[in-house]
């Protein structure tokens, strides 16, 4: 059982969602506890769908405002004269029940903090889902239409609601429908598009990046203006530039290399001009009444480099206009110039994925691609501001270039090579990037010779080559995470409970990155032996077969001795089924290996994977393809003594429910009517 999906996996996602309510209803029944189980489809649709790493079983304090304050208001319809339910009680019991099933991603907060959060927040539920500012426009319309007694169940009723409003018929809340509007428009819809998870990267301590920021060319800029206007401050012209002498005299002891001869202007040198705005922006110096002073709250900045470094960083975006803006004569406004606070990141997000060093001809095609063919002056004004924007990245030690050969997977596929994958583990949003063979076959003949001429230059000669330093994958990555993106970082789980780790790397790591991350956790264990025990121990713990299953795949696969450990498993009274079936999926043993009650456990086993996937109706349709009719299978698989009881229920009653079907509607797949959490369980309430 996966905790994420992509966007598109609708089915496995509803599947996963009706599993974790039905088992956790039952754990919930074993407690005295009431399940709403809307209230945790609500959750789970709200990580999948209203946030951009759709990891359901990562929860912060801010997931948890933004579930009950945001998303909930906006997209949950309570009728009048119906309660909205115990919204907060109901997270807290699935975060408490992702805990205790040891489910919950590690990388996110404690369940205690969690629970602290939402103790916060409850006071503040009943009042942002009662404020008509935060809902959706489907929501505005549907509560105004049943508080005006239309049956809103009724799609005819509902009809001449709708013609009514058009004749300005119905009397509403014209000022809360405003600002209903101004906030779609701001935030757009509920659902947010998924960013694409990032490969795993490792980073030194925070005392080594220190270390490297202090070599940065952009630090000793800042320090110095900061010095050089003092707090006594300095006077600047009247749009506040330095006086041409001061610039003259910074540029020398800053280092800058502008030119200053024929110098007249401030404005005339680039370089001192852009550290200048750098230091404005990270807010080291300000400009008051026709002075430049240094902010005193900066002082322990300036003392910090790595803190210095990073603010530096993060207000690299705001510098468009002493980098790239227009100076006059030829030089006009690119595509890099016009979207530069959108280029930048973009630039980095990409470097930050690749496994390889960007050849400067593939970073330079996506502007190029803006413009097509026949816009020579254009492609170079692209080219000097993406340079321009590159040379700055290179001074602040963000990245670094050099001449080489391209890697292979950057260069075009000749046409009429049959195309290829991009290689294992790359986020899917770089997959353009290698072997565009789709781009080759455009009808255009001026397009593909311009990708012929890109293949030669990639592979005739050396090229300029592109790559993040240590100190741009931390803080890409730092930027990354507060966005809500996915971006792990290898060591990260040294101190993870084994479940969450095991969890962790069969959902979001490539093979190579889980080795690692494996070996160092096994590392920070009093012994190996040990370490081995806790895993499987965790698998031992877990309820869910797939999830056991793709638990020790990783295992199998990460650990060096993993088969061996698979191996030694197959006799283990309650992993011996998950281990049978991971043997032979890896190919070390077939059907002609096992015995006959091994035969069975792992007919039972794959029958409750398949029960968890798809459901009873799901068991009964693969059944029904079979050769030995379904009752007769399922009657072996009860009988294999497969030790997961729960489950073996479960499959019970998948099998006491064909046997109450007449034999022809044995296997056909049936709309799934509701259960836990489905149907009248919704209490009222509509999904909008």
């Amino acid at each position: 059982m996966r905790l994420y999906f992509a966007p598109e996996e609708t089915d496995e996602f509803e599947a996963t969602c009706g599993l974790l309510i039905h088992r956790m209803g039952r754990w919930a029944d074993e407690r005295g506890d009431r399940l709403d189980g809307f209230g945790v489809e609500a959750a789970l649709d709200y990580r999948h769908r209203g946030t951009r790493d759709g990891r359901l079983a990562l929860w912060e304090p801010r997931h948890v405002e933004g579930f009950l304050l945001e998303w909930l208001p906006r997209t949950i319809t309570v009728l009048p004269g119906d309660e909205p339910g115990d919204m907060p009680g109901t997270l807290a019991l699935l975060l408490r029940y992702l805990d205790a099933m040891g489910l919950a991603d590690p990388r996110g907060a404690t369940l205690a903090e969690n629970l602290s959060a939402i103790e916060a927040v409850t006071p503040r539920y009943g009042p942002a889902m009662a404020d008509r500012t935060r809902w959706g426009l489907s929501k505005f319309w549907v509560t105004t239409a049943a508080e005006q007694g239309t049956d809103v169940h009724d799609p005819e009723a509902l009809q001449g609601f709708v013609e009514r409003v058009r004749r300005g018929e119905v009397a509403y809340d014209e000022k809360a429908l405003d600002q209903v509007m101004t906030r779609q428009l701001a935030d757009g819809p509920a659902t947010m598009d998924r960013a694409e998870p990032q490969l795993p990267v490792a980073l030194p301590t925070e005392d080594e990046l220190r270390v490297l920021a202090e070599q940065s060319a952009v630090l000793p800029w800042l320090r110095g203006i900061s010095a050089w206007a003092g707090s006594e401050g300095r006077p600047v012209t009247a749009t506040g530039t330095l006086r041409i002498a001061d610039a003259r005299a910074l540029v020398a002891e800053l280092g800058t290399g502008d030119s200053v001869e024929g110098v007249r202007s401030s404005a005339q040198l680039p370089r001192l001009g852009l550290a200048v705005e750098w230091a404005k922006k990270a807010r080291i110096v300000r400009v008051v009444k026709g002075r430049m002073y240094a902010v005193a709250k900066a002082r322990p900045l300036l003392k910090d480099p790595l803190a210095l470094w990073r603010r530096a960083f993060e207000t690299f975006t705001g510098l468009r206009d002493p980098l790239v803006a227009p100076r006059g004569g030829w030089h006009f406004p690119s595509v890099v110039g016009d979207t530069f606070e959108q280029v930048v990141p973009d630039i980095l997000n990409t470097l930050y994925s690749l496994p390889y060093a960007m050849p400067w001809p593939r970073l330079r095609e996506p502007t190029h691609l803006g413009y097509g063919t026949g816009a020579g002056l254009l492609l170079q004004a692209a080219d000097r501001d993406l340079r321009l924007v590159l040379d700055a990245l290179e001074d602040l030690g963000a990245i670094e270039r050099y001449e080489g050969m391209a890697d292979p997977v950057f260069v075009e596929k000749p046409l009429s090579a049959e195309p290829e994958l991009p290689p294992a583990g790359l986020p899917p949003e770089l997959a353009e990037l290698f072997g565009t063979v789709a781009r080759l076959q455009d009808p255009d003949a001026g397009f593909r010779a311009g990708a012929r001429a890109q293949e030669a230059e990639l592979t005739d000669r050396p090229v300029e080559l592109i790559r993040l330093t240590t100190l741009g994958h931390d803080s890409v990555r730092r930027r990354l995470l507060a966005e809500g993106r996915d971006a792990p970082l290898l060591g990260e789980l040294v101190h993870a409970p084994a479940a969450g780790l095991l969890g962790v790397l069969a959902d979001h790591y490539d093979p190579d990155a889980a080795r690692t991350e494996l070996a160092t956790w096994t590392a920070a264990r009093p012994s190996p032996a040990e370490a081995l025990e806790r895993l499987t121990d965790a698998m031992r713990a877990c309820p869910f077969r797939s999830r056991t299953e793709a638990m020790l795949s990783v295992l199998a696969e990460a650990h060096p001795d993993g088969d061996t450990v698979a191996r030694g498993l197959r006799g283990d009274p309650l992993l011996a089924p998950t281990a049978i079936s991971v043997l032979v999926r890896r190919e070390i043993l077939d059907a002609d290996d096992l015995t006959e009650p091994e035969s069975l456990l792992m007919v039972a086993e794959s029958l409750l994977q398949l029960l968890e996937t798809a459901g009873p109706d799901g068991v009964l349709e693969m059944l029904s393809g079979q050769h030995v009719p379904a009752r007769e299978t399922l009657a072996a698989a009860l009988a294999s003594g497969h030790p997961d009881r729960a489950g073996m229920a479960d499959l019970k009653e998948a099998a006491d429910q064909s046997a109450r079907r007449p034999a022809a509607q044995v296997g056909r797949i049936h709309r799934r009517s509701g259960g836990k959490g489905k149907g009248k369980d919704r209490g009222g309430k509509r999904r909008r």
